[in-house]
């Protein structure tokens, strides 16, 4: 099987299958066709395969031209008919994995994605699961389903590994082509055929590992790592408040050395599918062991509560200006989770839109990335159509949540009564006494 497969992979004959066209699957679906395989994305969503099919891209880290070009030479095409995976040797899951309304996994995506797959599983196939998940769902979920269901064996009949996807929305530099991979199998044979597809897909490093839960467990300490230091630096920022400090002046001064430390900034919280999210995979799986993660727990409750705290600073200001909360006029700039993108998932800058009409103030936003959002807490909005110095000069507060670098703040803080800036992006315009900063 592995001689088979290799041989498959050099000559280009092998057929991929992405499924899943959201963040993640389409760019690796795109990838893979352009490496010459020709390569089916499985969706349930018949707007995206539809778009697909027709060239019309909808992710922003995918080229256009790319995918117009690769729909109309027959390399990629979209289905929401799952039967065809009966034509594909090697599959990615690449599926949301949110949590449920308890703040626990859930893997119903996954699960889902494993049953499409295992009806029509054969011999010979590499199925690879990229949604970030605790350790042990690739071993104990993935494999259980796909065997029941199909009555093949893993490792006898098919390879089964796991390869933890590593996308950063709007990142100029990283894209899914030159960012290094992990890859974890079950079984040498697997881990060295699952490894050799991405190799010849992708231009980054392809990091081998022993196991899929060492693989999932290392894309769990990335995602960690980042909550607990940013939970570290907006503690830290709300200490330096009270002291008088400029948290943005220290953290400034810090990074000067050059050997120990990487700086990480405060803001109104974390936001997108990763950071907000994969502590609580761990955290969750830690207490299966009677473990606990007293540390990454304390650094999610500090990040959990930033919008609350944003919403109190707002409306301290407000009072310092003699306007009550309560029928103020708020404009936020800014609900994507992070700069110059138009992804809005988990963003805190929704959770502070939320905390602060809970306050009674009457709440919009101007996005130049996201024109209207609906998030699965129940909250919409819709963007102003345009940010003028008159909509500006007519609201109580204005309150930098997202640093958009095609916003002009220089005509925002010349016709703002008051700015809460939560970025620092005032920094480098002129006269400040109407600025507060985070």
């Amino acid at each position: 099987m592995k001689e088979r497969l290799l041989k498959k992979i050099a000559d280009r004959s092998l057929i991929a299958g992405v499924v899943g066209l959201g963040y993640v699957g389409l760019p690796l679906a795109v990838e893979k066709a352009k490496a010459g395989f020709k390569t089916v994305g499985f969706d349930v969503q018949s707007a995206k395969v539809n778009m697909v099919n027709t060239g019309h891209n909808y992710i922003g880290d995918v080229v256009d031209e790319d995918l117009e070009k690769l729909v109309k030479e027959g390399k990629l095409s979209a289905s929401s008919d799952f039967s065809r995976i009966r034509e594909v040797d090697f599959v990615a899951i690449c599926v949301p994995t949110p949590l449920d309304e308890h703040q626990e996994p859930d893997t119903s995506y996954v699960e889902a994605s494993a049953k499409s797959v295992a009806q029509y599983l054969h011999k010979e196939m590499m199925v690879v699961l990229e949604s970030t998940t605790y350790p042990g769902t690739t071993e104990d979920l993935v494999r259980r389903i796909l065997e029941e269901r199909s009555g093949l064996k893993c490792g006898g009949d098919f390879y089964l590994g796991f390869s933890p996807e590593r996308v950063d929305p709007g990142n100029k530099r990283f894209k899914v082509k030159n960012t290094p991979k992990i890859v974890g199998a079950i079984g040498e044979d697997a881990a060295e055929v699952i490894s050799k597809v991405y190799s010849t897909v992708l231009d980054g490093e392809i990091v081998t590992v022993s196991s899929p839960a060492v693989a999932e467990m290392a894309k769990i300490l990335e995602n960690t790592y980042r909550n607990i230091n940013i939970g570290l630096v907006n503690e830290l920022g709300r200490l330096c408040n009270r002291m008088g400090i400029s948290i943005w002046e220290v953290i400034d001064a810090a990074k000067t050395k050059p050997y120990g430390f990487q700086a990480f900034y405060p803001g109104s919280g974390v936001g997108g599918h990763c950071i907000p999210l994969d502590p609580y995979y761990l955290t969750w799986k830690a207490r299966e062991y009677g473990f606990h993660t007293t540390l990454i727990e304390n650094s999610m409750t500090i990040n959990d509560g930033q919008p609350e705290y944003v919403a109190e600073r707002a409306m301290h200001i407000l009072n310092r200006n003699k306007t009550a909360i309560n029928g103020a006029k708020i404009l936020l700039l800014g609900v994507a989770y992070k700069n110059d993108i138009d992804d809005y998932r988990e963003s805190p800058a929704i959770r502070v839109w939320k905390e602060l009409k809970k306050l009674g103030a009457e709440v919009s936003y101007y996005d130049p990335w996201v024109k209207n959002f609906k998030n699965m807490y129940g909250e919409s909005g819709e963007s102003i159509p345009k940010l003028t110095k008159e909509i500006v000069a007519s609201q109580d507060l204005v309150v930098v949540t997202t640093a958009h670098k095609d916003v002009d703040y220089d005509m925002v803080q010349k016709n703002a009564k008051a700015i809460f800036d939560t970025k620092n992006v005032m920094k480098d315009v002129g006269v400040k006494e109407n600025v507060e900063v985070l």
